[in-house]
């Protein structure tokens, strides 16, 4: 199985993954009782986590406990840290790290965000497939999923679904990817 970096993330209508003091209170308008939007199923195609410092930093301080740490799981970060577990704090060079991932046996990997690395990625033509919530939502102001000046890229559609709360879900590959 060749894996693959998917980017399986949430966005306002306007493009926000966050509010402005990285605020996600606008997430909690589609949440339905016994509904995680394909989530359940797409972990299990994962077996690595890539996920920004900043995204981490926020998830842990939510309370919930880290929701990846039974997968290899790579912070990256500018400032290494030591290592918990299966959670590694990774400060070298994203592309070096990306290709050696893919060059490994295993399940998919799963960028978690946030936009920093989401762009970082897409500048060196690092992600494959792409899984994107939208949320019935224009926040008009906060933390932009997809910044300017990154190199034009082609997508096919694979697949789209909505949902009763208003949530519309698109799976994309890169065009020339196959």
């Amino acid at each position: 199985m060749n894996r693959k970096v998917f980017l399986y993330i949430a966005t306002s209508l306007d493009g926000y993954i966050a509010k402005p003091n990285d605020d996600l209170s606008f997430l909690s308008i589609v949440e339905q009782e016994g509904e995680d939007y394909g989530y359940a199923e797409f972990i299990k195609s994962v077996d690595t986590v890539i996920v920004g410092r900043k995204t981490y930093d926020k998830v842990i301080s939510m309370g919930f406990g880290f929701p990846h740490a039974n997968k290899d799981t790579y912070i990256i970060t500018r400032s290494p840290r030591p290592d918990i577990g299966s959670v590694k704090f990774y400060s070298g060079n994203l592309k070096e790290l990306i290709n050696q991932l893919k060059a490994e046996k295993g399940k998919n990997i799963f960028c978690d965000g946030g936009a920093e690395i989401v762009n970082e990625l897409l500048e060196d033509d690092l992600i494959d497939e792409f899984i994107i919530s939208i949320i019935p939502i224009f926040v008009g102001n906060g933390i932009k999923l997809f910044k300017d000046g990154r190199p034009e890229q082609k997508l096919e559609l694979i697949s789209t679904k909505q949902f009763d709360k208003g949530l519309v879900q698109l799976h994309y590959k890169r065009a020339d990817k196959k």
